[in-house]
């Protein structure tokens, strides 16, 4: 009995959550503000993100500061739905605070390539601290590989870090670093759908992180095919070692020259219809990969029985509407026109 119960719970908690989404009238009178001030308040008291800035001075709050905020709702939310789910929630709790270390291990890796590693600062993710192994008052001091080796000692990634030491003189390989810790992630998290679910919750949660790493390996080879120009197998080493895409597909991706043969290639594949209906202008790749799976979670959320199915289906959608809202901040801060700005988000039915 406690299992169906928990399932409707979960059913309807998710649900609800998502209903208290940003509407298009939201989206609209975010694009009309015109300082990072001006959002957060309205942030603030006209949408579900009041909670999380109650307290904040609006006008006083930095970029950063409003951006960390935002990733805290998320990761409260988040964490909120996993508490109800009662088979694998423990588990998924577990693989968003290991995504979130990841996310500050690259995050500070681009801050000390671009020597300028004091901004983590800034960023600092202060709502992390009673969850993650990592030590984030040493990540926010280093000067070197060496010291973030120091930060992340005692946890999983110590061991594929160290693969990248980098020599003097060498660039560090951010995007084989970025491969190391994601592959960890994922092989986790394939680890808890096969110790922990069974039927079709397993099918449905396979497909769905197997499509998403489809579409990050497809944007990774968009990326170094077509900005960097990268050789094929230079590409093909860069990309995680999961997804359902067939290796004639995945062959012929890695030979294309243009948008266009992609969106070809893709049409054949499990994802293609929703990868073809995200189709239409966009400013940059992840955007279009973004929609394909903004297109998959809308479904899921709405039709799947499976709770754990709906649970990660929320937190992909609370993902892109946070996405949006970054992308909305950064806008604003350029002082880019509102339609330009609209150009460059996920979610475009407003």
């Amino acid at each position: 009995m406690l299992p169906t119960y928990s399932s409707n719970v979960i059913l309807a908690k998710a649900r609800a959550m998502y209903g208290r989404r940003l509407t298009p009238e939201h989206y609209r009178n975010l694009l009309a503000c015109r300082t990072v001030g001006e959002i957060a308040a309205y942030l603030k008291n006209q949408t579900d993100y009041g909670s999380i800035l109650a307290g904040v001075n609006e006008n006083d709050i930095h970029r950063g500061q409003l951006e960390v905020k935002l990733r805290q709702k998320l990761f409260e939310d988040s964490s909120a739905l996993c508490r109800y789910e009662v088979t694998i929630g423990e588990h998924f709790a577990k693989y968003l605070i290991s995504r979130s270390e990841i996310e500050q291990i690259l995050h500070s890796l681009v801050l000390l390539g671009g020597d300028v590693p004091e901004e983590y600062l800034f960023a600092l993710p202060s709502y992390l601290t009673a969850h993650t192994r990592l030590n984030l008052a040493a990540l926010s001091h280093i000067r070197s590989y060496d010291d973030l080796l120091l930060a992340v000692s005692h946890t999983p990634y110590r061991k594929p870090l160290e693969r990248f030491r980098p020599a003097p003189g060498v660039p560090l390989a951010y995007t084989g670093i970025e491969n190391a810790l994601y592959s960890y992630l994922y092989g986790e998290v394939f680890d808890v759908i096969r110790k922990h679910t069974r039927g079709e919750t397993a099918a449905q949660l396979r497909q769905m992180f197997e499509s998403y790493i489809d579409l990050q390996n497809v944007l990774r080879i968009m990326r170094l095919r077509f900005i960097h120009r990268e050789e094929t197998d230079v590409v093909r080493s860069s990309l995680l070692p999961f997804g359902q895409l067939h290796d004639r597909h995945l062959n012929a991706l890695l030979e294309a020259h243009t948008r266009e043969e992609v969106t070809a290639i893709m049409r054949k594949t499990p994802l293609g219809r929703y990868f073809v209906r995200a189709q239409g202008s966009y400013a940059y790749a992840e955007q279009l990969m973004n929609r394909t799976k903004y297109d998959v979670c809308r479904r899921d959320i709405r039709f799947s029985t499976h709770p754990s199915v709906v649970l990660i289906s929320y937190i992909f959608l609370k993902e892109i509407e946070i996405g949006d809202l970054i992308t909305i901040v950064e806008g604003i801060r350029y002082q880019l026109a509102p339609e330009e700005i609209k150009s460059m988000l996920t979610v475009v039915d407003f």
